[in-house]
């Protein structure tokens, strides 16, 4: 053994340096990304409870609707947790394992837990091949990963988010589910909200008056959710509404972005031409 050899075998029997002890303190802050972890639980637990009961009735397998309006009330509580750990992290203080809390609590919430969504919805109807579904449910849970990975990782320079946030393409996929029956055509919508998660788009993060429209914006669509589930019949125009709003807002930015692009590419042609 050389000098060397030993030199980094004692470094590393030697006890770890800095504040070990605050590393174990919960704020207020990693409470609410605890919450957010615990809705995406309980919306699996939900969703699995669901598949159950349907395979009991031996009807085949038709889950109630209402067990998935349920869910998707969770994953929304679970944003509105979102929206406001950093919030109030930035306001009191934030712990030293806050950002990797708050990660973990997304890959249950928005990537896990719509992932399985995809699967019950589409993946026992018979119209669709298992493996496919699975596919598109796994692209799900792959993508927000990689999203989640490389937003604690690469900055932009505007400050805006690359690539679709997770809880937005979260409620987007579970928008597809609530919409559309098992098609080729809604599970290619959920590959595509993969896509979007995972591409250069960048998607202007909520401050401001911008923050305080997202939260209505959930607020909404719980109180929509509530009342599909309360009230079946009159309830559908809402989650419907709900749910074309969802992913009319996610298709749009995209194009948005794709003519800003367009209109700067031409000023510059026209900027060059004058010169």
């Amino acid at each position: 053994m050389t000098a060397a050899d030993a030199g980094s075998w004692q470094a590393d029997d030697e006890e770890p340096r800095g504040p070990v002890g605050k590393a174990f303190r919960l704020s207020a802050a990693d409470s609410l990304s605890l919450g957010n972890a615990l809705c995406g639980f309980l919306a699996v637990c939900v969703l699995a409870s669901s598949a159950i009961q349907a395979l009991k009735a031996g009807d085949g397998f038709l889950p109630d609707p209402r067990y998935f309006a349920t869910a998707v009330v969770l994953l929304l509580i679970g944003a509105t947790c979102d929206l406001f750990d950093g919030l109030v992290a930035r306001r009191f203080r934030a712990s030293a394992m806050g950002a990797e809390l708050d990660n973990l609590a997304d890959v249950i919430s928005f990537g896990f837990a719509p992932a399985f969504m995809v699967v019950i919805w589409g993946g026992f109807t018979g119209k669709l091949p298992l493996t496919a579904v699975i596919v598109a449910a796994a692209s799900v849970l792959i993508a927000g990963c990689v999203r989640l990975a490389r937003f604690a990782c690469v900055k932009t320079k505007s400050g805006d988010f690359m690539g679709l946030p997770i809880p937005m393409g979260a409620m987007t996929v579970v928008s597809i589910v609530l919409l559309f029956q098992p098609n080729w055509f809604s599970l290619a919508a959920v590959l595509g909200v993969a896509w979007l998660m995972v591409s250069r788009i960048e998607y202007p993060k909520p401050k401001g008056q911008l923050a305080a429209v997202v939260l209505a914006w959930i607020m909404i669509n719980v109180a929509c959710l509530t009342a599909w589930a309360a009230w079946p019949q009159g309830g559908d125009t809402l989650i419907q509404v709900g749910a074309t709003m969802q992913i009319a807002l996610v298709a749009a930015i995209p194009l948005r972005v794709l003519f800003f692009k367009r209109e700067q590419r031409k000023e510059r042609k026209e900027s060059a031409g004058v010169d």
